[in-house]
């Protein structure tokens, strides 16, 4: 088994997480806040425009969904055209990106990134960066929309049933 981890700023992080628990080979998803200036923000400070992006934390087992398919999914569900929005959320901290950790990753996430960006006439608005930091989010935001499954997410639901 090869376990790798990606971090994925894709707007509110209530829905990003939802939509990665659904596939095989996701191990375990986690929602906080990552490559900001800042040491352990709370959701109050990320709100206030700390710099943090809330970003989620997907361990995967890369023998069962590759870096290059995960990637793909992601790009199914954001607007990655769109600086610092994603639906009705608005704000640095929805700001998407791809944050990692292994530099073994970049091939496969760059050769997304330019298939992806052969789809626009202007550049993509998604970070493509090394991870710099990721705090956990209070316990509330972990799993929240199976908690609250009418929550408010600018992910359509059909797209929580692709697995």
């Amino acid at each position: 088994m090869s376990i790798r981890t990606l971090y994925l700023a894709g707007g509110c992080f209530w829905g990003t997480q939802r939509f990665f628990d659904q596939f095989d080979g996701i191990i375990n998803t986690e929602v906080g806040y990552a490559n900001g200036p800042t040491e352990n923000p709370t959701y109050k400070d990320v709100c206030a425009s700390s710099g943090h992006a809330e970003t989620v934390k997907v361990v995967f087992d890369d023998a069962l969904i590759s870096a290059r398919k995960l990637l793909e999914y992601y790009f199914m569900v954001i607007d990655p055209i769109s600086i610092n929005r994603q639906g009705g959320d608005t704000g640095i901290q929805y700001r998407t990106g791809v944050y990692y950790d292994d530099d073994s990753l970049l091939p496969a996430i760059r050769a997304v990134f330019d298939e992806e960006q052969k789809k626009y006439s202007q550049p993509l608005a998604v970070e493509l960066l090394p991870l710099e930091n990721f705090f956990s989010a209070e316990e509330y935001h972990q799993k929240y929309l199976e908690k609250n499954p009418t929550g408010y997410c600018h992910i359509p639901s059909s797209m929580f049933e692709l697995d």
